[in-house]
């Protein structure tokens, strides 16, 4: 790179300030300002479109990269249903069918059986008679129901 310095520097502004005269100097210095920003701008668009191809390269070989790991677990998959396939078909093409099914029959699940929870009463782990004694409700009833069990009773007197 070219080695310019303060003093060169000044030099070359008395050069120029007696060649070209103190009258067309400023143009001049403009128009060579404007040259090198345009050069300084084309310079930094050339770089970025440098590293632009580079990084453009780089997802190339990184998506190259990916599509292959995905070829290689999509295969394993592949592999693994047929092997999983051929196991089933082996179990269920026992020879002595008899056998298998006394197997299963030793081994019956129950049915499932639905808990039957109702949601609106309250349990817990607190025993029916401490419930009891606190009043909290346990069994659930009907709004007409609870009015006709709380409603006073008239005395026929």
């Amino acid at each position: 790179m070219i080695d310019i310095g303060l003093s060169k520097l000044a030099l070359i502004g008395v050069v120029a300030l007696v060649v070209i005269g103190p009258e067309k100097l400023p143009r001049v210095a403009r128009t060579i300002g404007t040259l090198l920003g345009k050069a300084q701008r084309y310079v930094s668009d050339v770089k970025a479109e440098v590293n632009r191809s580079m990084e453009l390269e780089e997802l190339r070989k990184l998506q190259s990269t990916m599509q292959d790991a995905a070829k290689g677990v999509e295969q394993s998959i592949h592999n693994t249903a047929a092997d999983l396939e051929k196991d089933w078909s082996d179990v269920t093409r026992a020879e002595d069918s008899a056998s298998v099914m006394d197997a299963l029959n030793a081994t019956i699940i129950p049915a499932y059986k639905h808990p039957g929870k109702n949601w609106r009463l309250k349990r817990g782990a607190t025993p029916q008679w401490f419930k009891a004694r606190a009043g909290v409700r346990t069994k659930a009833l009907s709004g007409a129901a609870r009015v006709a069990r709380y409603r006073p009773r008239k005395f026929h007197g």
